[in-house]
């Protein structure tokens, strides 16, 4: 935490005068928003990184990791999944249960658990708390899933603790009538490094829905729901209330439920199991919430309501109000874990959250990765998540036209994906990323072309000529003409496109 200024130092409000005075040409309203912002971005210190390791320096550790990915990878995938805990539960009764070795906050939604699980991690950090965080998927290392004090396990770590583990893993492989997929042993790993260090306090982003997902054997003292919205519908239900069911599998008894705005149905679901498990609930827009919200330069500020009061002139560098929404959450959360709200009636120290927010980062989320012409990387890939894109960019940006640039992966709802973005892109360049999940360019510029008409559409299969085309087109107005590049449709898409960019 910064210092604060002795009684003979300037007047910090003189400081915050001069910035204001200076930005003559803009807006007064709006030279006072980004005043304060840069003067609570100063107050968080040097900036700390984006959190996105790149590949080991040392040849012989990039050999040994690199095998380690592999032989995950001849694991089942990520979305291929056996419903049941019962081959993670036998792992880590073998490794002596390593989750019980903390308590944890336990984060489920369609939509905005990464950005939340960072912001809680860096609230709690910001407390002195030693801790763990587990998100998926990764945007370009696989070793950002695990970080230890709000940063990404080290690649050495990652190998150790695998190595450790994978004895066991094979004797229960042994054992099931499947073998643990990727994603259990990830899990297993990061339960296990979080024992290993120790932590504080977990932070941890289920995989895929809740009452069956890997991570599901801890007991959240806080359990979060982010919104939640259609995806994933032919694993957990075709509809909000069917998906709360499954998500509602990670409220355990006695718990805090933080719950993000719901649709009503699926809000039901979530109130009914909390009371089936005397688990007490904190409502968005009820208990807690967004009091105001202004655009900054890099990001917003806010007035956020927790629950245990108000914390003004909140300095947030994500842009859009789905981020601020997940702020609110996050502060909530903290508060819950603290017991502020129910054993406390009080607020936590506003220059600590402050600060914490002020260092938030979130990569592959609204991210900004060139200048002239802008390129920003956004890692929506349902019509939920391009909905909150598209206008999280609109109105941070107001580029005079914008370019995409779309690869998605085939299970997804392209169609309702596209829809959400033809208002704002003048063209799109549809592309796809590495994965063998990707949707095939060409059918997915055929449903392009029924949503943007033919004379909007560009094909390129490479990711690196579908970025030069849409650089090109951004161009085509001049160098001051305000157009920009987004690039989404899927965190593989937006992880390989950040490398390309010089970002890895």
């Amino acid at each position: 935490m910064s210092e604060r200024p002795e009684n003979d130092d300037p007047d910090p409000n003189d400081a915050f005068d001069e910035l204001v005075e200076a930005e003559t040409d803009r807006d007064p309203d709006l030279a006072v928003i980004e005043a304060g912002s840069r003067t609570l971005r100063a107050q968080a210190g040097p900036p700390q990184g984006d959190g996105i390791p790149a590949r080991p320096a040392d040849p012989e550790v990039d050999r040994a990791l690199r095998a380690v990915e592999e032989e995950l990878a001849g694991r089942w995938g990520e979305t291929k999944l056996d419903p049941s805990v019962q081959r993670i539960a036998a792992l880590l009764d073998i490794l002596g249960s390593p989750q019980r070795a903390y308590p944890s906050i336990h984060i489920t939604g369609t939509n905005g658990k990464t950005s939340t699980a960072r912001m809680i991690e860096a609230l709690l950090s910001a407390f002195d708390l030693r801790t763990g965080r587990y998100t998926s998927p990764h945007v370009q290392s696989i070793t950002e899933r695990i970080s230890l004090d709000a940063a990404p396990i080290s690649a050495e770590r990652f190998i150790e603790t695998y190595r450790d583990i994978a004895p066991y893993v094979e004797m229960v492989d042994g054992q099931q009538e499947y073998r643990l997929s990727f994603f259990e042993v990830l899990t297993a790993m990061a339960y296990a490094a979080f024992a290993d260090t120790p932590v504080d306090i977990a932070v941890v982003e289920v995989g895929m829905g809740g009452t069956w997902d890997a991570t599901n054997v801890i007991d959240g003292d806080v359990a979060v729901i982010t919104p939640i919205a259609l995806d994933h519908t032919d694993r957990l239900g075709e509809t909000p209330e069917q998906i709360a069911g499954e998500k509602s599998g990670i409220i355990k008894k006695d718990a805090t439920v933080v719950l993000a705005q719901q649709p009503v149905d699926a809000a039901s679901v979530m109130l009914k199991r909390a009371v089936e498990v005397d688990a007490t609930v904190a409502r968005e827009g009820m208990e807690f919430g967004v009091t105001s919200r202004e655009v900054a330069v890099g990001g917003q500020m806010l007035t956020l309501r927790g629950l245990g009061g108000e914390y003004p002139e909140i300095f947030l560098p994500l842009y859009g109000a789905h981020q601020a929404h997940n702020a609110a959450v996050a502060l909530a959360a903290v508060e819950a874990f603290f017991g502020v709200g129910s054993e406390h009636a009080r607020t936590l120290d506003i220059d600590t959250i402050r600060s914490a927010f002020a260092a938030v980062t979130s990569p592959g989320r609204m991210e900004v990765v060139r200048r002239s012409p802008t390129v920003v990387l956004d890692a929506a890939h349902n019509p939920a998540g391009a909905r909150a894109a598209a206008e999280a960019v609109t109105e941070a940006f107001g580029f005079s036209r914008l370019v995409g640039v779309v690869g998605a992966s085939s299970d997804k709802d392209v169609r309702g994906f596209l829809e959400a973005f033809e208002p704002i892109f003048a063209e799109i360049v549809v592309t796809r990323n590495s994965s063998h999940r990707a949707m095939d360019p060409d059918e997915l510029a055929a449903v392009a072309v029924e949503v943007f008409g033919a004379e909007r559409v560009q094909v390129e299969p490479r990711l690196d000529d579908a970025l030069e085309a849409a650089i090109t087109l951004a161009e085509e107005e001049g160098e001051f003409s305000g157009a920009g590049v987004l690039v989404t449709g899927s965190v593989i898409t937006v992880g390989e496109a950040r490398l390309l960019m010089g970002r890895g």
